[in-house]
């Protein structure tokens, strides 16, 4: 078939896709295509690279940047920035049940101080602080679920079919080669290399499995049947892209993950003893496979050696390079100056990444990241367990994304820049605390209000009353529970 019938035809079907997952009665803000357009450029290639400009292929290249790719991350960076602040009062709820996450963000920027090139890792630190508008505007919407649905969807409507497309008629553009001196061909998609196209499979595939557990549990047939064929196709070819892509890691959080969201769309796994049981087997299973050598044969038998193609001697070479155990290099500033060009002299295959998230967290940030990072596991996993059986629908995709956030960084740095594994993890930790926090204040103003009709609650004074909020008035208007 010629290239340009197979775009017709798969124009028609992503406009098919987008037909028959409409909402008609569900209302979003316009402003979510600035994350939609974010995701776009994070979960495919930089804009640079699209022109044919090619990625860095010397240390230096890495300290200039392109200066097209930084002009569009600043445009949508900015007219996030303004729609977050005609929010300004949601915004600074979501930023008051997000300390921990706000506090890892804020040391990044402080790490900046002690890095070899601060105006280096000044320009990474705003992109990754807009990875956070861009979860903010998602997590601000007047109606939260409606709005990670039609971002998921967009993204993953447009960037999936694509990518099976440039395979297939586009090879110049879909696939590509190992290295100068490597004829193996992979697959890419709309991605830059194999690993990100399993990443955006996975990632976006999971948002298909959740919404394809939804309609099936939904009692509205007509809407449900044609979500589900929009559905079920995007998983068909996430499946054909993980096939193509040969992905390990992506592949097997997928599993891990689309497991664990069919177990939790059942009422009776929802009991927190179940959830644990599952997520601390998923992730105990991964690690002891990977690193403890029990339960090898799993990994061997997904097609990958002992050393993890390489890694484990990777690792050890990034530990004697470690400048600083406490504060580490500064905000994304390892993979720089000197320390590149020592490791590309040793590795042909030019690493410009540890391969294991937390590694990299501490290669850059020392053990004080380190430490802020767990906190962030910690008091994420608590406020998403404790949700499950209030806010169900929400709460199992979250739990799927932050099983991924902490297995794909086994043996991949997701913990970066841009990094879209990053973002579905901070996305599902912020939404959660949020909820978290907003449930918290309905539940004691509820309180407050049956106390004034309460006769035996009325004759005690009214600052010791259960829920009492003192002389303040009882925010009114919009619900602050925008889930319930």
């Amino acid at each position: 078939m010629p290239p340009w019938i197979a775009s017709f035809i798969f124009a028609i079907g992503i406009a098919g896709l987008f037909l028959l997952n409409r909402e008609r009665e569900v209302r979003t803000s316009k402003a979510l295509w600035l994350p939609v357009l974010w995701l776009l450029i994070v979960a495919s290639r930089p804009m640079s690279v699209w022109l044919q400009m090619g990625p860095p292929r010397l240390p230096e290249e890495y300290l200039e940047g392109s200066p097209l790719d930084r002009n569009i991350y600043a445009v949508l960076l900015a007219a996030g920035i303004v729609v977050l602040l005609a929010r300004q009062n949601t915004v600074v709820k979501v930023l008051r049940a997000n300390g921990p996450l706000i506090l890892f963000l804020f040391y990044c920027a402080v790490s900046i101080s002690w890095s070899d090139y601060p105006e280096v890792a000044f320009k990474r630190w705003i992109k990754f602080l807009g990875d956070y508008v861009m979860i903010l505007i998602v997590v601000t919407d007047s109606s939260q679920l409606s709005a990670i649905k039609r971002v998921l969807a967009r993204v993953g409507f447009l960037l999936l079919p694509i990518s099976i497309l440039l395979i297939k008629y586009y090879p110049d553009l879909g696939r590509v080669y190992a290295s100068h001196w490597d004829a193996t061909v992979y697959y890419a998609g709309v991605t830059s290399d194999k690993n990100m196209l399993g990443m955006t499979c996975m990632v976006f595939g999971l948002g298909s499995v959740w919404r394809f557990l939804q309609e099936l549990q939904s009692d509205k047939h007509t809407r449900r049947i044609r979500i589900l064929i929009a559905h079920g196709a995007i998983l068909a070819m996430v499946l054909w892209l993980f096939r193509m892509a040969n992905s390990v890691t992506a592949f097997s959080c997928f599993l891990m993950a689309g497991t664990l969201l069919v177990a939790t769309s059942l009422q009776l796994a929802r009991k927190p003893w179940i959830v644990h049981s599952l997520v601390v087997t998923m992730i105990t299973v991964s690690a002891s496979a990977l690193f403890l050598g029990v339960g090898s044969e799993l990994v061997q038998g997904l097609g990958r050696d002992t050393t993890l193609t390489g890694r484990t001697e990777l690792w050890g070479q990034l530990l004697k390079l470690s400048a600083n155990s406490i504060l580490g290099t500064g905000f994304e500033s390892f993979w720089l100056g000197n320390r590149v060009v020592k490791l590309w002299n040793i590795y042909w295959w030019q690493p410009n990444e540890s391969h294991n998230g937390y590694l990299e967290v501490y290669l850059n940030l020392g053990w004080i990241g380190v430490g802020l990072l767990a906190v962030i596991l910690v008091t994420g996993y608590r406020s998403i367990v404790r949700l499950l059986n209030r806010e169900p629908e929400a709460a199992r995709l979250c739990l799927a994304y932050f099983l991924v956030g902490v297995a794909y960084n086994f043996t991949e740095a997701a913990i970066r820049t841009t990094g879209l594994v990053w973002i579905a993890f901070a996305l599902a930790i912020s939404l959660m605390r949020d909820l978290a926090f907003s449930n918290k204040r309905t539940f004691n103003e509820n309180d407050a209000l049956r106390s004034v009709s309460d006769p035996a609650i009325a004759m005690i004074p009214r600052t010791s009353r259960p829920g009492a909020i003192g002389s303040q008035k009882l925010p009114r208007g919009r619900e602050l529970n925008r889930l319930g």
